[in-house]
């Protein structure tokens, strides 16, 4: 069942929203060669308890961390520890969430580790692309294969796979709501887009294949050839105006898009 929000709901959420990205923000910002995972996600727990919200993540079903930290052919899913060291060259993506007044909002992006490659700095910058492309057409008349076809459009035009298995999500009071939100699809198909509708639009795009593996832990997801992979996400209202960005801080701007 989707649960539309109302103007005054989606609202409420924005402070879920911001605690969200600042968590993330502030993580990336410490991301540093020697720096374990489990030091990120106590950081980010750190920051999300000091304003009174809650760690979404920490014990949903039972995963044990803050954030989700995964590392280079890691997908998405790695659990944080003490003996994940980042090393120079590596990239991480950081999924994190915050619950304030019943709220969630959830949030990723992928983080380069020191000085990294050329062409993983492009995989980083194609799927950010992606994920705007993928916001910019959720609107109220589109629908969700309007929203995963400029996502693959985009990933496939640069050789890249696009993950299958794992898709965005809608947003509420639970963190996984309906409806399920491809990275992938046909124009002009599926379900409509309506005003009052939250979700997750996140990216997962490989560097090679599209096919993925499990970890041993139950939780890890990673590419099957062992190439770097990237995600990035952001909650989004669809309102008559067009989407709004949730997970965001009061002075975050978005960038301008390039054209092609």
């Amino acid at each position: 069942m989707i649960i539309r929000k109302t103007p005054a709901e989606i609202e409420a959420m924005k402070e879920a929203g911001r605690l969200s990205a600042k968590a993330l923000r502030e993580v990336g910002r410490i991301i540093e060669p020697g720096i374990s995972t489990l030091e990120l996600d106590r950081h980010a727990e750190k920051i999300i308890r000091a304003e009174g919200g809650i760690p979404a993540f920490k014990g949903y079903g039972g995963f044990p961390g803050t954030i989700c930290s995964s590392v280079n052919d890691q997908i998405v899913h790695g659990i944080p520890s003490k003996d994940v060291i980042l090393h120079e060259g590596d990239i991480i993506s950081i999924d994190t969430g915050a619950i304030v007044d019943g709220w969630v909002g959830d949030n990723a992006w992928t983080y380069p580790v020191g000085r990294i490659k050329p062409e993983v700095q492009k995989l980083l910058d194609v799927t950010e692309e992606c994920m705007w492309r993928a916001i910019s057409a959720a609107r109220p008349g589109n629908r969700l294969g309007d929203v995963g076809h400029a996502c693959q459009e985009h990933a496939e035009a640069h050789g890249y796979g696009v993950v299958r298995e794992y898709v965005g999500h809608g947003v509420g009071r639970d963190m996984h709501e309906d409806p399920n939100v491809p990275n992938y699809g046909h124009r002009h198909m599926g379900l409509r887009l309506e005003e009052g509708m939250v979700i997750a639009i996140e990216p997962m795009i490989c560097m090679g294949t599209r096919k993925t593996r499990a970890g041993n832990d139950g939780w890890l997801v990673l590419t099957r050839d062992g190439k770097p992979a990237a995600h990035f996400e952001k909650t989004v209202a669809i309102t008559e105006g067009g989407p709004i960005l949730l997970t965001v801080e009061p002075e975050y701007r978005r960038p301008v898009m390039k054209k092609n």
